[in-house]
Formats: structure tokens, C-alpha cells, sequence
């Protein structure tokens, strides 16, 4: 019992530390040392027992393992994004973007190219990276408030796209493994919660910039900001070239380099936009220094975050409560959801919840008769729901490191659309398997 209200407490403690702007390198140990405390996990390696389980080695493994894996993948994704930056290619295919859609649509386009880009394949994280320029010059055209802006990307990134039939993202592809479907699990009932959640989404996203706008909010420009209104910016075709590069070798060598072939695809587009733009590029030294520190504070908050839950899954109580939530009573499918979403949110990992829930829930479940495709799907969706709250690592990335905004000013926003409304699709996708669908 004291190991789980240590967990529970230190998850909430991390939440309220994270939405009052603490930095995650303090808060993180802070809390993973009050789940040490109450679960009897020795702080220090030369006072662990047998097994090794302490504090200060979990949180380093989780720590440095995230590094380990994904370091490359940030600082390419960050020099990509400057780069498009400062040779005004971001700001070119924004303003074509507003000459045809209006500058009532930009939200929508900013959607419209982070849906693009994941349903290509484009990890998530470097999605944010990639858009987030030319969602600035989009915000800034149509004068809309900037704190919006982590709220519209992850709405375009985490919600209709990730979770949905035929996503190359990792979140569809972890039940392949246990469940032995495939990506296209439930593809219809899939392509009518997409909808669902797509049209929702986008009209409650809509109704926030109308009424911030009548409250008279604006786009507050930053000493930071890149220069805008500049004289010399690329054609859009050419700059929209370096996107394509990215999607297209992303896309085609996803199947035989996994993870890899992203970071094949960032090189190819970082070097795209300096050969293609050469002229117009401002500044490149300043800006690949910029996008290299931008790659460190952005992959070191989201370690942090990691090296927390890794103390979390030490704690006795976290093997209890898996144990619990994977063995509800009741419909199969319903229980699953729970169990999902219960642990995504405890880890604050989409992908966590679902690799520690499905080898426990895929055979119990499957052998009492429920549809393989039907739990895969939602196992999917229920995945990307409670993991988005404060203390998620894209979360964290996407408001502080890449759109240096605060969780006070953004997170609402994007808590609606990242929780919420795939919390109304899960419920809509249960409703239509049990109506036969």
C-alpha cells in the first residue's frame, strides 16, 4: 500500500511540478526518489540487494537508453527544422499555403502537413521539429495566438493518424507482434473513429482560436523569432522539396531500416535544404549551432521523463497494479482499454503501455474468444489517450523545447485534443465493435 501511493503520489507530484514550469532535470529525480522512499528501492548502487534495482541505476538506464536510441534522430530532426528556417523555406511554403487556403485555415494547415508527415512514417518527435517553423510563420500570417500552436501539431501527429489502420508508427505496429494481425487491424471501424476524431477534433481546435481571438489574443512575435516579411525567400516548390525528401525516403525505407531509416531520411533532407536554398540560407552557422543545443535540451527533458518511469516500473506496486487492470472483469475489449490506458498513463508512454500490457493481454484475451483485430485497434487508440498528460516526453518536448512555451499557457489546449478526444474515439470504437462493425 505505501509503495502505491508512493507511485501514485510521485506520478501526481511530477504532473503539478511539470504544469508550474519546473525543469524536468530537478523534478524528475525529485519524484523517482519519493517512489525509491516508499517502495524500499535502494538509492545507491552499493546498497542495493541482489538484484541491482536502484535508484540512481533505473533512472540512468532509462536515461541514458533513450539517448542511446534516439540522439541522432533529435539532432538531425532539429538541424532540419533550422535549417528550413533560416533559408526561408518554411516561411515560403507558408505563405503559399495562406494564398490558397486563407489565413482562417492556418490551423488547419498545420494539421494537414503533421497528418501528412506521420502517416508517412516521420517519427513524431521530428514532425514537430519539421512543421513547427512553418506553423510559426502560419500563426504569424494569420495573427493568430502562438501558444495554440503545440496543441494543433499534436493534434495533427498523435491522434487520427497515429493510431489508425495502416500507420506506419510504432503505436500500430507493437500489436503485429503479440497479436499476430496485421497493420490494417479493424480497418473500418479504424477509418470511422479517424473521422470522428479528425472532424471533432478540428471544430473544438477552432472554437479555441475563435474565442482566444474575440478575447483579443494575438500572435506575440519574440526576440527568437526568425525574421519575417523577408525579401528573398525561396520559391515554395523548391522549398517544399526538403519535406518531400524526408517523407518520400522515410516512407520507402521504413520496412527494411526501421527506426534507421529516418535518420537516412533527416541527412538527406537537412542536406536538400542547404544545397537547394544555399543562397538564401542566413546565418547557417548560427543555426546549426542553435539546432544543435535545441537537439540536447529537447532528447535530455524527454530522457528525464523516460529515467522516471523507469524507477516507476521498479516500484512493487507497479507490477500490482499491471496485475490488477490486466485481469478486469467484463468484456474483453473494455478491459484491455483500461488496462492500456491505465499504464500508458503511468509511464506516460504510448508504446510502454502497450509492450508492457500486451504480452499479459493478448493470450488471456484471445483465448477467451475476442477478435484479434478488434483488440488490436484498441489496444491502438486506448494508447493515445492518457498517455499525452504533462509529464509525456513529446508533450514536454513539443511545448518547452520546440515551441518554448509554458505548460500553463499550451497544455490545455492540447490536453483537450490529445486526451480527450481520443478518449471519445476509444469510446466510439468500442461502441462499434459491439454493434457488429
Amino acid at each position: 500500500m505505501l509503495s502505491l501511493i508512493g507511485l501514485l503520489g510521485g506520478l501526481a507530484l511530477l504532473i503539478v511540478l511539470t504544469m508550474r514550469g519546473m525543469s524536468l532535470f530537478v523534478a524528475t529525480p525529485l519524484c523517482a526518489l519519493l517512489v525509491a522512499l516508499t517502495s524500499g528501492i535502494a538509492l545507491l548502487p552499493p546498497l542495493a540487494a541482489e538484484d541491482g534495482v536502484n535508484l540512481v541505476g533505473q533512472y540512468m538506464s532509462g536515461f541514458t537508453g533513450f539517448i542511446a536510441a534516439w540522439f541522432f534522430i533529435f539532432l538531425l530532426g532539429s538541424l532540419f527544422g533550422k535549417l528550413m528556417e533560416s533559408s526561408g523555406g518554411a516561411e515560403s511554403v507558408a505563405h503559399w499555403i495562406v494564398a490558397r487556403l486563407g489565413s482562417a485555415r492556418a490551423a488547419l494547415a498545420v494539421v494537414l502537413a503533421c497528418a501528412v508527415l506521420t502517416y508517412g512514417g516521420v517519427s513524431l518527435f521530428v514532425v514537430a521539429f519539421s512543421v513547427y517553423p512553418m506553423a510559426l510563420a502560419l500563426f504569424r500570417d494569420a495573427d493568430l495566438p502562438r501558444r495554440f500552436i503545440p496543441a494543433t501539431m499534436a493534434f495533427g501527429s498523435v491522434t487520427f493518424t497515429m493510431t489508425s489502420a495502416g500507420s506506419p508508427e510504432i503505436q500500430n505496429w507493437i500489436p503485429v507482434e503479440f497479436l499476430g494481425t496485421s497493420p490494417l487491424a479493424a480497418w473500418q471501424a479504424s477509418l470511422v473513429v479517424a473521422i470522428f476524431m479528425a472532424a471533432t477534433g478540428y471544430v473544438w481546435l477552432k472554437w479555441m482560436l475563435d474565442r482566444a481571438v474575440a478575447r483579443g489574443e494575438s500572435f506575440e512575435a519574440r526576440d527568437f523569432d526568425p525574421a519575417s516579411g523577408r525579401g528573398d525567400l525561396p520559391h515554395p516548390a523548391l522549398a517544399a522539396v526538403p519535406l518531400l525528401v524526408v517523407l518520400g525516403i522515410s516512407f520507402t525505407t521504413h520496412d527494411a531500416l526501421g527506426t534507421s531509416a529516418l535518420i537516412v531520411a533527416l541527412l538527406a533532407g537537412c542536406l536538400a535544404a542547404a544545397a537547394i536554398n544555399l543562397r538564401h540560407l542566413h546565418a547557417p552557422g548560427e543555426a546549426l549551432a542553435e539546432g544543435g543545443t535545441g537537439a540536447l535540451i529537447a532528447i535530455g527533458n524527454t530522457a528525464a521523463v523516460v529515467g522516471f518511469g523507469t524507477v516507476a516500473k521498479a516500484a512493487p506496486a507497479f507490477e500490482t497494479a499491471v496485475d490488477w487492470v490486466t485481469h478486469l472483469p467484463g468484456n474483453g475489449l473494455v478491459s484491455a482499454a483500461i488496462a492500456v490506458s491505465a499504464i500508458a498513463a503511468m509511464t506516460g508512454s504510448a508504446s510502454g503501455g502497450q509492450a508492457i500490457a500486451l504480452p499479459i493481454l493478448g493470450p488471456h484475451y484471445i483465448d477467451q474468444g475476442v477478435d484479434p483485430d478488434q483488440l488490436h485497434r484498441v489496444v491502438a487508440i486506448s494508447s493515445g489517450a492518457l498517455d499525452s498528460l504533462p509529464h509525456n516526453g513529446y508533450v514536454v518536448t513539443t511545448i518547452r523545447a520546440i515551441c518554448g512555451e509554458t505548460h500553463a499557457a499550451a497544455y490545455p489546449a492540447m490536453g483537450a485534443l490529445t486526451v480527450v478526444v481520443p478518449l471519445a474515439g476509444l469510446v466510439l470504437c468500442l461502441g462499434l465493435f459491439a454493434i457488429g462493425l
